[in-house]
């Protein structure tokens, strides 16, 4: 007899007859008609085998149970009114993080976490869509009484706790807008679209246990700085932030006394003294508040970059090394492993596999009715998800697209059948049918897969510098986890389809700098914790020159886009967060108002501009410079057509705050750059004491190429290191503030 293994079994809720007074009682109903099939036995015999088959029936974390089955027993339920899929769940599995905490290197026993105490008493306000208060990710079990120094409040009724503390909304801004078939759900904080509950439960979700999503992704959710507190303030409407009710959100920010911001939106690419997130964060700056925004989801291309706002750290998003799988079976016995999140199964039985090329018409697929399909990657500019849709809406049996991405909820949106495989198995795939009339395939799917390399690389939608507002100061300034992050999501707001059926749970699987952003918002509140008289430019140069410029195969990080080569700073920013290792940067590069000043001064040609974003109408230009204390180079080498390119230069100068031990001695390092010469005088820092500052100066030299390196500073114990870009592409549209 064939082996029994648990599954989970989700079953559709408005399937349930009338006649049963309890979800339970239908699940148990409903698994003894299934053993019936494939029992020989009496009724309340098979009654008793379904009780001791069924494991648990659940109410709230998702619609079904969980049994432990046998394959025929399994086959046999799927039959059943109101089934909807099965997870097969290895009793072998290991409860692990999910995920991101982990792969940063968080660790309760040693590191950020413990410095910080896990980010307590820290106060981290995101602007965003509200929050759904009732998720256990927000649950205050164990939190002590609120800081006497916060004054925010909770709005609309909503009632906080010890962890969310605060709760306002904008929304004026938004309701005087009057776009056309406008529907606002709630007037109320409470979350009606899930972007802010994801991304508040990222920052600094409390610890919960069993968290997944259909049995993918499964162990304890919990979020950066897990003690930390979360005010939130709804200015995020129907996916669209009002400029008026973003500055009015961030003003209610500072008066309540946050002390991170997370802002997970941007307004694009324009002019700093019109982008209202530049104006109310500089305000913010001033009082101390450490702001996190997303670097925008409109990569690959250079220059797609939200506004690069030099007083904010701005957040580019990357990989875990966790992939959700399924395997395309081929009839020659040969299995081709693909990325997938399709919840349902597939017919064990191999059906004719047929290669489309592009599916980007419906015509194409009309004599695939019963066969796997596979689409070719994009050769026309059509969008991946254009060509699930298409084999969605075909009788296809199911789609394998060849494609670099990794981004798999495309499967979620239409409950499709599909794999994702990368072009070295399309290959492998296209032969096999090219030399088989009568190829066929079968598939498999719903495998959770850790340690996956290489990881991290930077993802393709993750938006490139230089910004064209700023482009004196490389940008994005670090990159952070964002593809496909589990975290809490309001219940009530269905995360996938399959068939016409609407699924819920209370955690979702989200893509963006969007999750990127609050990963960085969360170490930004374990280092103000941690180091509570940090500067927000000294928390920021620490996550900077910390971070990691390899993945898990010691080689550098690549990126997906570029066809897995190392990735530009342009698009990796300074490297990928490491938050144990930014708790000891050794040297930091503060930067102070007047700091910032003098670069609006250099930027701009009028008084008025500059006002807009400082609030002051005396602002003293006597020193106006491009060149700001920042822990990154960029220098723009314009070209002249020339064959004979001469040599030219940029200049740097840097002045660094010792923040390690009291007498150390630093030395210069340089990655060497292709074709340039880069000098750093004096090559050796000798410091004395604690908080001495030291300045050096970097000259770049060379012809009108691109290229990047690095310039490392390294005592006995720290390595502190910035990226130094060179390219002949400055932004030809750049915007003077």
């Amino acid at each position: 007899m064939a082996q029994s293994e648990n599954y989970i079994i989700h079953m559709d809720s408005s399937s349930m007859p009338k006649l049963f007074s309890t979800k339970h009682n239908w699940y148990l109903s409903t698994l003894s008609s299934a053993l019936e099939n494939t029992h020989v036995t009496t009724n309340d015999n098979i009654l008793n085998t379904a009780s001791s088959k069924l494991i648990y029936t659940y109410t709230n974390v998702m619609n079904g149970f969980s049994a432990n089955l046998s394959p025929n027993e399994l086959e046999a339920l799927k039959n059943s009114p109101g089934y909807i899929s099965s997870t097969l769940r290895s009793a072998s599995q290991a409860c692990m993080p999910t995920h991101s905490p982990q792969f940063l290197g968080l660790n309760p026993k040693i590191g950020a976490w413990p410095a910080s105490k896990f980010g307590e008493d820290v106060i981290v306000g995101l602007v965003d869509s509200g929050l759904w208060l009732e998720s256990e990710s927000f649950k205050d079990e164990g939190m002590t009484e609120i800081p006497s120094r916060w004054k925010g409040q909770c709005e609309s009724s909503i009632k906080c706790n010890n962890k969310l503390i605060g709760a306002r909304l904008f929304n004026k801004g938004f309701t005087f807008a009057k776009y056309p078939n406008l529907v606002t759900f709630e007037n109320s904080t409470r979350d009606t679209e899930g972007h802010g509950t994801h991304t508040s439960s990222i920052a600094v979700g409390s610890q919960v246990e069993n968290a997944s999503f259909f049995g993918f992704a499964n162990g304890t959710a919990q979020g950066i700085a897990s003690r930390a507190r979360i005010a939130m303030y709804k200015a995020v409407w129907d996916g669209k932030a009002h400029s008026t009710d973003v500055l009015a959100a961030i003003d209610s920010a500072i008066s309540d006394g946050v002390d991170v911001l997370s802002l997970s939106f941007g307004f694009g690419n324009i002019s700093m003294y019109s982008d209202p997130i530049a104006i109310a964060t500089f305000a913010a700056m001033e009082k101390g508040i450490f702001v996190s925004t997303s670097a925008g989801n409109s990569g690959p291309d250079r220059g797609t970059l939200n506004s690069a706002i030099p007083w904010v750290i701005n957040v580019g998003a990357s990989t875990l090394d966790r992939e959700f799988r399924g395997t395309l079976a081929l009839g020659n016995g040969v299995n081709i492993p693909g990325l997938s999140l399709y919840l349902g199964n597939f017919s064990a039985h191999q059906v004719p596999i047929v290669f489309m090329d592009s599916c980007d018409t419906l015509e194409k697929l009309a004599n695939a009715s019963g066969k796997i399909v596979v689409c070719s990657e994009d050769k026309n500019n059509v969008p991946l998800s254009f060509q699930v849709y298409n084999v969605h809406w075909s009788n296809a049996a199911a789609g394998v697209f060849i494609s670099s991405t990794i981004d798999t909820s495309f499967f979620l949106r239409n409950g499709s059948a599909g794999i994702i495989i990368n072009p070295g198995n399309g290959q492998i795939v296209k032969a096999y049918i090219k030399s088989n009339p009568n190829a066929k395939a079968s598939m498999s799917f719903k495998t959770t897969t850790l340690a996956t390399k290489p990881a991290p690389s930077v993802d393709v939608y993750s938006s490139r510098g230089p910004s064209s507002s700023c482009p004196f100061v490389l940008k994005p300034d670090i990159t952070a986890p964002g593809t496909s992050i589990l975290a809490a999501w309001p219940p009530n707001l269905p995360v996938a389809q399959f068939g016409s059926q609407n699924l819920s749970s209370n955690f979702n699987l989200l893509t963006g700098t969007s999750m990127a952003c609050p990963h960085v918002a969360g170490v930004g509140a374990l280092l103000r914790g941690a180091h509570p008289d940090w500067s927000p430019a000294a928390i920021r140069s620490a996550i900077m020159t910390t971070s990691d410029i390899f993945d898990n195969t010691k080689e550098l990080i690549k990126d997906i886009a570029d066809d897995y080569k190392p990735a530009s700073p342009l698009a990796l920013g300074s490297g990928h967060v490491n938050p144990n290792k930014a708790l000891d940067p050794g040297l930091v590069y503060d930067v102070g108002v007047q700091d910032y000043v003098n670069l609006l001064c250099a930027m701009s040609s009028t008084q008025q501009n500059i006002s807009i974003i400082t609030r002051s109408s005396t602002n003293n230009c006597s020193n106006p410079s491009l060149d700001l204390n920042y822990p990154s180079f960029i220098g723009f080498f314009s070209s002249n057509g020339s064959s004979n390119e001469s040599r030219v230069a940029w200049a740097f100068q840097r002045t660094v705050t010792n923040v390690g031990e009291k007498q150390t001695i630093y030395s210069a390092n340089v990655t060497p750059i292709k074709g340039f010469n880069v000098s750093v005088v004096p090559s050796k820092l000798v410091f004395k004491e604690k908080n001495e500052k030291l300045s050096y100066k970097l000259r770049i030299e060379g012809p009108m190429v691109e290229g990047f390196g690095y310039l490392t500073w390294t005592d006995m114990k720290h390595a502190v290191r910035s990226p130094i870009v060179v390219t002949n592409q400055a932004p030809s549209n750049s915007i003077s503030i």
